[in-house]
């Protein structure tokens, strides 16, 4: 039976980490949304709990337990935004996947929008912001660096895009046989090259708490996307050192022609030229050595082939489930 000949299915896969005082109000307006569509698809939710130190767990089971399709993933720690959706991704066993914050920054509402474009034959919609009342800094370095990744990566990646999208079966499986541990999902997604279209929205208010993305967290995304889609900085490294080779080769020509010329008498030794070009050699030989040691502690993490995440639990309205063996490493 295809999926024209049945009801479509639809998971919806929704990261937590300390969020004990949004659940019950996301949880309502995300139900909204997906009781309408019920009457038509099969909807199933799936929250992951990415080791919430606060209450959200309690939160949680309370969904669990009032609807059979509602599923609670209990990760065994905090192990990022990135992970925790790749263990809703790896749970997932409907026709479409659509991803969100629990937040109530990504409406919504835009789900039954984004089944309506996979019904016209597209296999990812990504969503993007258009009007975000967001810090000026925020938005610029956003803006910044999506545009400097697009640059110096071989794959395009839209600005202003999050992780709220929609995704078809074959790019699932496909997202499923990338399992490197260091994870974008923004431009794997891209990369994996499937026909897209971009659904533009405008971003909510948090219903509350506070942000958990702090700029720490914002840098190191940022620096497993640079160097997980890019070798552009160690090209730089390899310039940079071109150039210095070129100026010591220059430096050797001008030194000798005094000799040749017998003016030999007149090199007198500078000792503040001297060191400045000590320390700029060594700068740009510590920035070689740095980058290549960047990438090698991101080889060293790979071949590890330590799972991207650990279950702890897994909670369905019929109880507790042991989780899948194989859970975290391959799905």
């Amino acid at each position: 039976m295809t999926v024209d000949e049945r009801r479509l299915a639809i998971d919806i896969i929704v990261p937590l980490y300390n969020e004990e005082q949004v659940v019950a109000e996301f949880h309502r307006e995300l139900m909204d949304v997906v009781t309408p569509l019920r009457r038509e698809y099969d909807v199933r939710i799936c929250y992951v709990n990415d080791g919430s130190l606060d209450h959200t767990r309690a939160e949680l089971a309370k969904l669990a337990a009032d609807d059979a399709g509602v599923t609670i993933l209990e990760l065994s720690r905090n192990f990022g935004h990135q992970a925790a959706l790749t263990a809703g991704l790896d749970r997932a066993e409907g026709d479409v996947v659509v991803t969100l914050d629990g937040d109530g920054q990504h409406p919504p509402e835009l789900i039954a929008n984004m089944v309506a474009l996979y019904r016209a034959g597209y296999e990812v919609v990504l969503t993007q912001r258009v009007t975000a009342d967001q810090p000026r800094f925020k938005r610029w370095t956003s803006t910044g660096f999506y545009r400097l990744l697009s640059v110096i990566g071989d794959t395009r990646i839209t600005a202003g895009s999050a992780d709220y999208r929609l995704v078809s079966r074959p790019v699932l499986e496909a997202l499923r046989e990338m399992r490197e541990y260091h994870r974008f999902l923004r431009g794997m997604v891209a990369w994996a090259g499937y026909r897209t279209v971009v659904l533009p929205y405008a971003e909510r208010p948090r219903i509350g708490g506070q942000a958990k993305y702090s700029l720490r967290r914002m840098a190191r995304l940022a620096a497993d996307a640079t160097f997980s889609f890019s070798l552009v900085p160690l090209r730089i490294a390899l310039l940079v050192g071109l150039c210095f080779l070129v100026l010591a080769a220059a430096e050797a020509v001008y030194v000798l022609s005094f000799w040749f010329t017998g003016r030999q008498h007149q090199l007198v030794p500078g000792w503040a030229s001297l060191m400045f070009m000590i320390l700029i050699v060594g700068a740009a030989l510590m920035i070689a050595v740095g980058l290549v040691g960047i990438y090698v502690g991101y080889i060293f993490q790979e071949v590890k082939r330590r799972p991207v995440y650990l279950l702890r639990d897994v909670h369905t309205s019929t109880g507790h489930q042991r989780p899948r063996a194989g859970d975290g490493q391959k799905p």
